[in-house]
């Protein structure tokens, strides 16, 4: 058997955390047995869907690299095939036309919560003629689903689930304006799209017995179901937005590398022994369903965090630089010149070891293409006016500098300091707030190397100038 999974979401909202994990699984599991990974939007909800939340989707799978396999399946284009399946359970004696009004099935409802029973359906129109309703009477199509035994489902997560029948009623099918239902328009596609296994939230396990019974009904074959829990807050509380309910995009505009995220979504309710660092061609061959557990994962920013910094310290310099250019040009009049991106590109493994986002690689990073002189605020000041006369000292001595390499600067740095009777953080720390106007960065002799000899000294000469 060939395997074919789906991700189908509803358009009504950005690509949320819980989705994104929902198609990482479905797309590592049709990966890892040579399958397929079919995408399915499920816009049948027209008042609700649009198609900014549809490019937000499809974005955000892109941003993940969640490559899906032939077109994109628009769910509403497919009612006219989801309705004939409809009137076709109906000439098989699986399905009826139930003529109850509104007003009926609201009085049947109160009576039924007057009763203290639950309230479902009763089959009223269950055995009936469509010739007792009278002539030009709207309907609505329903199943006629088993009213004895259990239906019982092997969940490839869960495990075995049995519900009875008597608790299930017979499901609309058709709507009375003849629009299909989600129920029945989720198992024609996923019948007509060959899907084998259908790996979803277990928020949709209870929908399950009803799909297995439309199944059953049709005449198809059912698809392995599994259904993922939850992912929950820290606390253990629903996810919600203080937690990182967010959209996949914030995720992005946080500064959060795909595959760091790809990485801890992974490890959010599936495990390989105790490895925590999984690249994602490792997690293709690993993949598979029998090691999701059942307990709802916790979302935690602090472990996203580590991931992220252990992917930004392993990612190539260069794609670190083109990555963080639009946080750096943003505000500017025009974009870095060849100088500024060499700086970057120079400082880069000095850096990165520091970052957890490319928000904070970008922050890190601005000193090496800000003007001079800096505005000097707080420790800053106060460091560079106590090191006045050190700064002023050593300019020479830079000015005469043949060598602009970090360890030639370092060995006349060190020097002068000895000479001068200071240590070399005495040195060291006025120069750091001259060149990068604060007093914590990237090994400083690293600094001057990737600014280079002229920006280094123009910049020394900014504060000598200032503090004049």
């Amino acid at each position: 058997m060939s395997v074919v999974t789906r991700f189908a979401p509803s358009p009504t909202g950005f690509l949320h955390i819980g989705g994104a994990r929902t198609a990482l699984f479905n797309w590592l599991f049709s990966r890892h047995h040579g399958g397929k990974f079919l995408l399915r939007i499920e816009d049948t909800d027209r008042a609700r869907s649009t198609p900014e939340a549809i490019a937000a989707i499809i974005d955000g799978l892109k941003w993940l690299a969640l490559d899906w396999d032939g077109d994109v399946v628009h769910q509403f284009s497919r009612a006219q095939r989801h309705a004939e399946v409809a009137h076709r359970l109906i000439e098989e004696g699986h399905a009826y036309r139930c003529y109850a009004t509104p007003a009926e099935l609201d009085a049947m409802r109160a009576a039924q919560r007057a009763a203290g029973q639950s309230v479902r359906y009763d089959g009223r129109w269950r055995d009936r003629a469509p010739s007792d309703a009278t002539a030009g009477l709207p309907f609505v199509i329903r199943l006629k689903a088993p009213t004895e035994g259990a239906t019982t489902i092997q969940d490839l997560v869960q495990g075995e689930v049995t519900v009875k029948n008597e608790q299930l009623d017979d499901m609309v099918l058709l709507r009375a304006d003849g629009t299909p239902t989600y129920m029945l328009s989720v198992v024609v596609d996923d019948h007509d799209m060959d899907v084998t296994h259908v790996i979803r939230g277990d928020d949709h396990l209870t929908n399950a017995f009803r799909q297995y019974q439309l199944y059953e009904a049709a005449g198809w074959k059912v698809p392995e179901f599994a259904h993922i829990p939850l992912i929950h807050g820290p606390d253990g509380a629903k996810l919600s937005k203080r937690h990182g309910a967010l959209g996949i995009e914030a995720y992005r505009d946080m500064g959060y590398l795909p595959e760091a995220l790809r990485n801890y979504l992974l490890r959010l309710g599936w495990a390989h022994g105790d490895e925590e660092i999984i690249a994602t061609e490792q997690a293709v061959q690993w993949f598979d369903l029998d090691a999701v557990g059942r307990s709802p994962a916790r979302f935690d920013f602090a472990k996203l965090g580590n991931l992220s910094g252990h992917y930004i310290r392993q990612a190539d310099d260069a794609r670190l630089v083109d990555l963080i250019l639009p946080r750096l040009e943003a505000g500017r009049a025009t974009p870095l010149t060849a100088a500024e991106r060499s700086r970057l590109r120079h400082a880069m493994p000095g850096l990165k070891p520091r970052a957890k986002t490319l928000v904070e690689l970008a922050d890190a990073a601005r000193f090496l293409v800000a003007d001079a002189p800096f505005a000097f605020e707080g420790k800053a000041a106060s460091l560079l006016q106590a090191g006045s006369a050190t700064l002023k000292a050593i300019a020479p001595a830079l000015e005469r500098q043949a060598d602009w390499q970090a360890a030639g600067l370092e060995a006349l740095v060190r020097s002068h300091a000895e000479a001068s009777g200071l240590k070399l953080g005495d040195v060291a720390q006025p120069l750091r707030v001259a060149l990068t106007g604060g007093t914590v960065s990237p090994p400083i002799f690293e600094v001057m190397e990737a600014l280079g000899r002229e920006e280094s000294l123009r910049r020394v000469h900014h504060v000598l100038f200032t503090l004049s």
